[in-house]
């Protein structure tokens, strides 16, 4: 059965599709995943961080059969109650200020949503990323994309007026700087983007993942964060917020930003926004989305009725069952062990994360990156019953990010897994 899957797939599905392992899922519940061959696994990925309460619950299923004997499609033809209500969940839990909301289907969707809104707003066409980010690979999204140049191979040119500016990966400082003695050099970088490459009064928007996602994992210091809005609001530039991974309370807080202190302009949002079905959102002000006048931009199937009635379920369980507490102090508890474990295997140079969205960074006896050592501690935790997968420009960093729902014994049993594997 799995090899006739898996036969079938290869036949018709585009290689490009990259599949992270060769399980053939029956069906997955919670924190578990059944395979066709009768295996369970532990699932450490959460279907890319999008399955923040497991996989199918109840309450989240439930709402979407409801709303599918309603309405399943609407194209903006006419309006519904699942997307006003999701709109005003929206408002209610994200950061003060942002309060208009434009639906779509994907995380690309919504970078490109708020690109094109900083341009339209400011009149601007400057757009300014960090090196290792990740926002998607449509046209725009992929020209801010560089947490891996197999994205960028073969389309050039890509969209103009595009700038990259280093992240701040203190573990590897990019500017050759110390933490401890480090005066924000990333930030002065920024400055001399302005002195050297394109003036500030054209530039529209910073767009920075307050965590960095599939770059592997690094949480950025307050000072830079500061530092970037001062800058930014001095140079009447919008900060765009890359929620898309580290949004819905996968770090503990509905957003990461809040962590930070961040107080963004525009805000994207997937993944975890609807429990894995299609949506996303960009988020803004009233003050800046009402200034996009109708027809600036478009959608047939954003903001699905199903996918609205399942995000609102979605965050009524976040919010009932005080899952947010719950990532925190299981991410808490990960770290702590994970440090622990740092501390017996040489092999592991870094670990850093909030809540359950943790990197675990493998080197070498230098310090230069552990590919290989990584793949073999992958490997033998499949074996074992848990999906990892990696992350990281050199792809040497296991990132961690469980359903958030997990209770403290299979966590337990995870990261004992997760030590076994390590030799």
């Amino acid at each position: 059965m799995k090899n006739d899957v898996i036969k079938r797939a290869r036949r018709h599905l585009t290689p490009a599709l990259v599949f992270h392992t060769d399980i053939v899922v029956k069906k997955a519940s919670g924190i578990y995943v059944e395979a066709e061959d009768g295996q369970t696994y532990v699932d450490f990925t959460a279907g890319l961080a999008t399955a923040n309460l497991g996989h199918c619950p109840a309450e989240v299923v439930s709402a979407a059969r409801a709303q599918m004997d309603k309405l399943i499609h609407s194209g903006c033809i006419f309006y519904y109650e699942s997307e006003a209500a999701l709109s005003e969940r929206l408002a209610s839990i994200a950061p003060k200020g942002i309060d208009m909301f434009f639906f779509s289907n994907s995380g690309s969707e919504a970078v490109e949503g708020a690109i094109k809104l900083a341009r339209f707003y400011t009149g601007r066409q400057g757009i300014i990323s960090f090196m290792g980010g990740f926002h998607g690979r449509t046209f725009g999204a992929l020209t801010l994309t560089t947490s891996s140049v197999r994205y960028r191979r073969k389309y050039f040119p890509l969209l103009p007026s595009v700038f990259h500016s280093p992240y701040p990966y203190c573990y590897r400082c990019p500017m050759g700087q110390e933490v401890n003695t480090c005066s924000v050099d990333c930030v002065q970088y920024l400055e001399r983007i302005f002195k050297y490459q394109t003036p500030a009064e054209e530039v529209a928007a910073v767009i920075i993942e307050p965590v960095l996602g599939e770059g592997g994992y690094i949480v950025p210091p307050h000072k830079f964060v500061k530092r970037l809005s001062e800058l930014c609001r001095s140079e009447g530039i919008l900060i765009i917020a890359d929620e898309v991974q580290s949004g819905f309370g996968r770090t503990g807080k509905w957003f990461a930003s809040e962590h930070l202190g961040l107080k963004p302009d525009i805000m994207t949002m997937a993944k975890g926004i609807a429990s894995g079905f299609p949506l996303s959102a960009v988020g803004s002000t009233k003050k800046i989305m009402s200034k996009w006048t109708p027809g600036a931009h478009g959608t047939t199937f954003g903001g699905n009725p199903v996918s609205c009635a399942a995000a609102s379920a979605t965050i009524d369980k976040i919010e009932r069952d005080n899952v947010l507490v719950n990532a925190e102090r299981m991410g808490g508890y990960a770290l702590k062990r994970l440090r622990e474990m740092k501390e017996r295997h040489p092999s592991i140079g870094d670990v850093r994360g909030l809540g359950l969205m943790i990197g675990v960074e493998f080197t070498k006896k230098d310090g230069t990156p552990d590919k290989e050592t990584l793949l073999r501690v992958m490997k033998r935790c499949l074996r074992k019953g848990l999906i990892i997968i990696e992350c990281g420009v050199d792809k040497n960093v296991a990132r961690l990010m469980p359903p958030l729902i997990i209770r403290k014994e299979e966590m337990e049993k995870a990261l004992d897994i997760f030590e076994e594997a390590l030799g």
